[in-house]
């Protein structure tokens, strides 16, 4: 944080107060000011740095660019920490996503002379954007603030539940004003805009409307916007001169005084004059109706007091980050409160104050009971970043997820559950159906807030649904051809673990004929893995093997979803013991893993795969497929070398800068995967109720858990020098498996891990002859 801005002490004090009596004063204070938003803004990381509160539906936030969807990877949040101008403010973002959308309702304040079009970000003055400086800048929970370099308007931002909250200081003597644009989109091409509508009604809200042809075509999202002071002017301007609009260039077309105007290419000047303090302005959305933006704007926006508003959001803040007070190494402590803030910005809340919302059908339902929410990057959440939230959350807001997706299904045209769905719209994006293993996971720990009829439902149609990922020819030869699917081993490798979560949830509700079933589909992982060359390998529909055949073959047609057979021929999360089989034991598998890490690998092995990043040897933690591998080691009877290959990945993939983040945070994923691993423990197989133990990077970390109870991680020895656990206990109890259970961490008590410089070999292992299945399916 460089700059300040002074507010009020009468407002300073009730925030603090209000903060000291409703969390823990050492999560009120050190959890918020160790949180960088900025960390993930640069490099691949994809994170944005503005306003938002815990799941909610506004990400308040700055971009620097929206360019054409060819060249936009970069700038798939908006925000890129390279640049060095800013586009404007916009309502929505995605918190590290690999491919994106959104980026609404773009809001730029300016002074004197109107500018239509944003202008070239490397001529300052040609068109609306600014320049800014990093030194300007102040990013917060719930809070971001720079000054425009070129207008010399201060600009500040928070957010609410669906408002956010605009405060822009204009210089002294300038005529200012705010420009609306309704062209640009994250991932933009010409046309993306497929019609608008824009209003200013006589009490001066600002309406309008766009539907855009992007990631979810169709997608609809009405907007109400007021100012804290009167307009002087306005200005409603249609750009569109050809059709289809072809781009931003060219003078303003059909200027109007009216009231209203339609069409592809709208733009919307508010003129202020000379103010004498500063101007706010609010924003709430909708996907419904310019009807319900506006109610939500009365619901959630009333008043105009700026600074209890960004109180409000720091409060929500301080209490969600106070789930867990973690005494760690600077770095660590910075990187790990930074990690549970992106972990709980998503799911986004997708419902209006009335309870309406748009399902994946594009109809209107109404939520009866429940919150609903939707951004859903379930291909990557459904390993750790939902599995983190029966710990984090309260569990009524882990039911509402759980009604989210089960409605979600019975208003989907096809009948399945989400696979990569934001503001209730399904984008097919990704392979396999984990929203499945996301509900069995919550229901295997206990959480019965839902119909479990219902969800048993929505699973097994999701998972049989022929159609959809060439599910028919899975469903008949027991795995995805080759021939048939160019992502085909991931699918049959993802929809086995998948089936794997669905017999559990069907066993523990005494569905015999659905766990059966479906404990038999889990074992088709060993349908794709060929023995004779130790990788799952694509098949053809014939039954045979591809030949020739190459582990490192990445790309389209490989059989591989975003990697490689070196990244995916070791998921098998629900058999690892079967695994271990099928390479000729623990010492196969330790071969398989030490290659994985320590392979001298091209740097061009991956050309033109945006979201393989992060390499340690074939090994990728940019993506979510390697996520489990290091902890592999502990099933094959080599924890220290977990351990070892933990601390390498947290030493080079995780940092406390704008470039700390190897990959695409992905929704929480990134960040969840290093929070479980600073405290000791991963969830390899989310339904199994079973988190495998690595190695810790805190001294002490406290969980207050939902029950009221507490978890507390101890570490003696934590040091760069002493990599390896020498002995663990829990309450005082030697613990000599590699293991914890769901229950043992929600029963409350103390997990103690002693470090040291070399390895114990002789803790968490066992007999060579002894098979080894942690998990319930059954070794072969």
């Amino acid at each position: 944080m460089h700059v300040a801005r002074e507010s009020s002490i009468l407002t300073i004090v009730t925030a603090l107060l209000a903060l000291s009596l409703a969390v823990p004063a050492g999560a009120a204070t050190n959890a918020l000011t160790q949180v960088d938003p900025m960390i993930g803004t640069g490099g691949n990381g994809h994170t944005f740095p503005g306003a938002t509160v815990p799941f909610g539906m506004i990400q308040l936030s700055p971009d620097t660019a929206m360019p054409d969807f060819k060249h936009a990877y970069p700038w798939a949040a908006g925000y890129q920490y390279g640049d060095h101008s800013i586009l404007g403010f916009s309502e929505t973002h995605f918190s590290g996503s690999g491919h994106s959308d959104l980026g609404d309702v773009l809001l730029m304040p300016g002074v004197g002379k109107l500018q239509w079009d944003p202008g070239d970000p490397d001529q300052p003055g040609s068109g609306y954007r600014s320049d800014f400086s990093h030194q300007s800048e102040v990013a917060e929970p719930g809070y971001y603030a720079v000054t425009l370099a070129t207008s010399g308007v201060r600009a500040e931002l928070t957010a609410g539940r669906r408002v956010g909250w605009h405060r822009y200081t204009f210089p002294k003597g300038e005529d200012a004003h705010v420009l609306l644009d309704l062209r640009p989109s994250i991932y933009d091409y010409p046309g993306k805009v497929s019609w608008a509508r824009l209003r200013v009604r006589a009490d001066g809200t600002v309406t309008g409307y766009r539907e855009t042809r992007g990631w979810a075509p169709g997608r609809q999202l009405w907007f109400a916007i007021r100012f804290s002071q009167p307009m002087t002017r306005h200005q409603l301007v249609n750009r569109e001169t050809d059709v289809p609009y072809k781009g931003f260039q060219g003078p303003a077309a059909n200027p109007t005084g009216n009231d209203a105007v339609a069409g592809r290419a709208l733009e919307g000047a508010f003129e202020f004059g000379k103010l004498s303090k500063p101007l706010l302005v609010k924003v709430a959305i909708s996907t419904v109706s310019a009807a319900n933006a506006i109610a939500n704007l009365d619901a959630d926006g009333k008043g105009w007091d700026f600074d209890a508003r960004r109180a409000d959001a720091r409060h929500a803040w301080a209490k969600a980050l106070s789930a867990i007070d973690v005494d760690a190494p600077p770095d660590v402590e910075k990187s790990f409160y930074t990690a549970m803030y992106h972990a709980l910005i998503a799911p986004n809340l997708a419902m209006d104050a009335n309870g309406e919302y748009r399902g994946p059908d594009h109809g209107v339902h109404k939520a009866h009971g429940f919150t609903f929410y939707s951004s859903w990057s379930l291909w990557d959440v459904y390993r750790a970043q939902q599995p983190l939230m029966a710990f984090l959350q309260p569990p009524q807001r882990v039911n509402d997820f759980v009604k989210s997706l089960i409605v979600a299904q019975q208003e989907s045209p096809f009948g399945i559950l989400p696979v990569w769905a934001y503001q209730g719209l399904e984008t097919w994006c990704m392979i396999g159906y984990h929203a499945v293993p996301v509900i069995a996971n919550f229901y295997m720990q206990g959480f019965r807030g839902f119909d479990a009829g219902a969800a048993l439902e929505a699973m097994v149609a999701s998972a049989t649904y022929a159609p959809y990922g060439d599910l028919g020819d899975y469903m008949k030869l027991g795995y995805v051809p080759s021939d048939k699917e160019p992502e085909s081993v991931s699918k049959t490798l993802e929809y086995a673990f998948d089936d794997w979560t669905i017999a559990r949830m069907a066993q523990a509700m005494d569905r015999k004929d659905v766990a059966a079933k479906f404990f038999q589909r889990a074992g088709n992982w060993r349908n794709v893995f060929n023995p004779a060359t130790g990788f799952a390998q694509p098949r053809l529909a014939n039954g045979k093997f591809e030949e020739p055949f190459s582990p490192a073959r990445a790309g389209t047609g490989s059989g591989f979803t975003e990697g490689n057979a070196w990244q995916y021929s070791w998921y098998e999360p629900q058999d690892v013991g079967g695994l271990i089989h099928e390479l000729g034991g623990d010492a196969g598998l330790v071969k398989k893993l030490d290659d994985v890490f320590d392979a001298k690998i091209d740097p061009k092995a991956f050309a033109g795969i945006e979201d393989v990043t992060g390499l340690i040897g074939w090994y990728a933690h940019g993506n979510e497929p390697s996520h489990h591998i290091a902890y592999l080691y502990d099933y094959a009877g080599r924890p220290w070398k977990t351990q070892q290959r933990l601390a390498q990945i947290m030493r080079t993939q995780y940092a406390p800068t704008p470039t700390g983040l190897a990959g695409n945070d992905d929704l929480g994923q990134m960040s969840a995967w290093y929070i479980f691993t600073a405290l000791g423990f991963y969830p390899v197989a989310p339904a199994s109720n079973q988190y495998v133990i690595g190695r810790p990077f805190v001294r002490r970390a406290v969980m207050h858990l939902p029950n009221g109870k507490t978890f507390t991680v101890t570490t003696d020895g934590l040091a760069a020098d002493h990599p390896y656990v020498g002995s663990v206990t829990l309450d005082g109890t030697p613990l000599t498996r590699d293991y914890l259970t769901y229950a043992e961490i929600m029963h409350g008590g103390t997990l103690h891990f002693t470090m040291q410089a070399g390895p114990n070999k002789a803790w968490a292992t066992r007999p060579q002859d002894q098979p080894y299945s942690m998990t319930a399916y059954p070794a072969r």
